[in-house]
């Protein structure tokens, strides 16, 4: 017996015994931790010292706490669980797989604990009564494949292991961890957050393709990046991760790519997001809680969404796997991969959660059919039904299969290149600073109505000079509305005409304020739809949501393409141009308002601050110029 066997097999044998299994994606070796549990209340609890020490911390971090952020989630008790590492050994892979148990774990009593049709109304309510009225660009609603499991707990989740090691690729991590009631195995694709030496890397990944059977083909890849539905997904969370750099990054964070990320039966589209921060790790965490790509957008409204038609809580699921380590400067890194494609197993019951995106194009059947390819792919890779046979399965998934070449295929490589041809070269780019931006040395104040495309209006306020400070619309006091050079009424979710609605009306009462001062006043999205109001404009919704869309459309004498994410409009007669004192830029056919301005102030219906928006940092620059002159 090799030393790597006869350790594990020690582990096996000992039933409070905490360890985790670590294989990370590029390398040929398992990390082993083992050390003692103990379960925080919060993330700042995370004792990444002890007596002045740093520690090497392994941390499960449920979805529950997103409430730390001030967002609804059902608290299930779900523990944040850190693991503190007393040792953290390499273990050689090969021979690793050869000690761990190969027989496969038969499942009973298997199937979904939301039926297909149950889970199709459940897609058909979300898609009328949360994206049709407002409330968000996308959401993630997720149900469970549930099993049976008679075989002893900790053996059967090493089988798990090594059965995912020997028959699954692309993972970023392939982990198990093992822990006094709580047992995860999963190859999770996707890095949610990594800090490292003061750059912070946010990974979004969207846009799932399920293999046919017999392996992926040209023809088949090429529809999938052809599909509108899944390029608009993958920009949304995109967008919506660039929030959270925005938050954490002095710079707002660069998009890289985007790139195709191939595992053994599903293929994804993905971006790699880049930017600095010197804020303590777990600050990171707290403010990147959680991936749009397993919530929504915007990430506030989408935990109430989840938390209205989901029928049981997430336990782990969408939360992050966090490994702490210290670093040469006396703090910590982090790597903090989402908590997806992971099999839960406690209490002899095997629990496999799966969500699908919604958004305005989606087809009820068709998100069905994502849960069932997402679930598959899982149970699948570790064995508990059968596995494809195909070029996609290989014997060593360190090996490339025979679709890895079709991400270099010209047209498959012409097609994920043209999508950066719609995006804002401001978010491309490396940025400069604004110490010589056109409004250096003046100041604005943004107020959040709930949607955190704010910390991107900010981060763009900053480039053109300005000193931007985010008050959240419930903190923001009439002496901060009063002595602010540039109030900038921010965007949000919901119906402008919602009068039961306390941030609505707050939102209201701050544009009148200003409108009444006569001071400079920037209003955008929602916010703009409440200028209009208070102009006598009409507010109407849209026939269909205007949910991550990219439209070319005039403003004041000029045409910009800029990115939607609205519901309802302002509205008048197609060819007004004025309103009282007030400018209007409408469409000709319809008579959609997309900007206004007057004295003092200016209002735009889209998103500048969006990657959508290519032409959003000039048209920026020259309505917060009307403001201010």
């Amino acid at each position: 017996m090799t030393d790597t066997a006869a350790l594990l097999a020690e582990l096996m044998q000992d039933a409070e015994a905490s360890f985790v299994l670590i294989a990370r994606d590029g390398t040929n070796s398992v990390e082993l931790l083992t050390g003692d549990v103990s379960d925080v209340d919060l993330l700042a609890d995370i004792p990444l010292t002890v007596d002045g020490t740093p520690r090497e911390v392994f941390a499960m971090v449920p979805y529950r706490q997103v409430r730390e952020r001030g967002f609804e989630a059902v608290n299930d008790g779900t523990p944040l669980r850190c693991l503190l590492v007393d040792e953290h050994r390499h273990l050689s892979r090969t021979e690793t797989v050869a000690a761990l148990p190969a027989d496969p774990v038969p499942l009973k009593d298997a199937g979904f604990d939301i039926s297909d049709d149950d889970y199709a109304e459940v897609v058909t309510r979300v898609i009328s009564d949360e994206i049709g009225r407002g409330e968000g660009a996308n959401f993630v609603i997720r149900r469970d494949y549930t099993a049976t499991v008679d075989a002893e707990e900790r053996s059967t989740a090493l089988a798990w292991f090594r059965a995912l090691l020997t028959h699954e690729r692309g993972a970023y991590w392939t982990f198990a961890v093992i822990t006094p009631g709580h047992i995860a195995v999963g190859a999770s694709p996707e890095a949610h957050v990594v800090a490292r030496d003061g750059i912070v890397t946010m990974n979004p990944i969207s846009g799932t393709f399920r293999h046919p059977a017999g392996g992926a083909t040209k023809e088949t890849l090429v529809g999938f990046l052809s599909s509108t539905k899944e390029t608009e997904e993958l920009f949304m969370v995109v967008d919506e991760e660039l929030k959270m750099m925005s938050a954490v990054c002095s710079d707002g964070g660069r998009i890289t790519g985007p790139h195709l990320k191939q595992m053994s039966r599903l293929t994804h589209t993905e971006y790699m997001l880049r930017g600095r921060s010197r804020l303590d790790p777990r600050d990171i965490l707290r403010e990147t809680m959680f991936a749009p790509t397993v919530t929504g957008s915007p990430m506030q409204n989408a935990c109430a969404v989840i938390r209205r038609h989901e029928t049981s809580p997430r336990g782990y699921y969408s939360g992050v796997a966090a490994l702490f380590t210290p670093n040469d400067d006396g703090g910590h890194d982090v790597d903090a991969p989402i908590l997806i494609r992971t099999v839960y197993l406690e209490n002899g019951r095997l629990r496999v959660p799966v969500g699908a995106t919604l958004v305005r194009h989606s087809d009820p059947y068709g998100e069905v059919s994502e849960t069932h390819g997402k679930a598959a792919g899982v149970l699948g890779a570790i064995g508990a039904i059968p596995r494809d046979v195909g070029p996609t399965t290989e014997t060593d998934p360190d090996q490339p299969g025979a679709d890895a070449a079709l991400a270099d295929d010209p047209e498959v490589a012409e097609l994920l290149a043209s999508r950066n041809s719609r995006l804002a070269e401001f978010w491309l780019n490396p940025q400069q600073d604004g110490t010589a931006g056109p409004f250096a040395g003046r100041s604005a104040l943004v107020v959040d109505a709930e949607d955190r495309f704010t910390t991107m209006l900010a981060h763009q306020l900053r480039h053109l000079g300005l000193d931007a400070r985010i008050v959240l619309w419930s903190d923001v006091r009439d002496a901060d509305i009063d002595a602010a050079e540039l109030l900038v009424a921010g965007p949000g979710p919901g119906d402008p005409r919602d009068t039961t609605s306390e941030r609505i009306v707050r939102m209201r009462e701050i544009v009148a304020r200003r409108l009444d001062q006569g001071t400079p006043l920037l209003a955008v999205c929602l916010s703009h739809q409440i200028l209009a109001d208070s102009l006598g404009i009409d507010l109407a919704p849209l026939s269909a949501p205007h949910q991550g869309l990219q439209k070319t459309v005039p403003v004041f004498g000029e045409d910009a393409s800029i990115g939607f994410y609205n519901t309802f409009t302002a509205r008048v007669a197609p060819g007004t141009e004025r309103i009282g004192a007030a400018e209007i830029s409408a469409d000709t056919a319809t008579g959609d308002v997309y900007a206004l301005r007057g004295e003092h102030f200016a209002s735009v219906q889209g998103h500048l601050e969006s990657i959508l928006s290519r032409d959003g940092i000039r048209t920026l620059e020259r309505l917060i110029g009307h403001a201010l002159t």
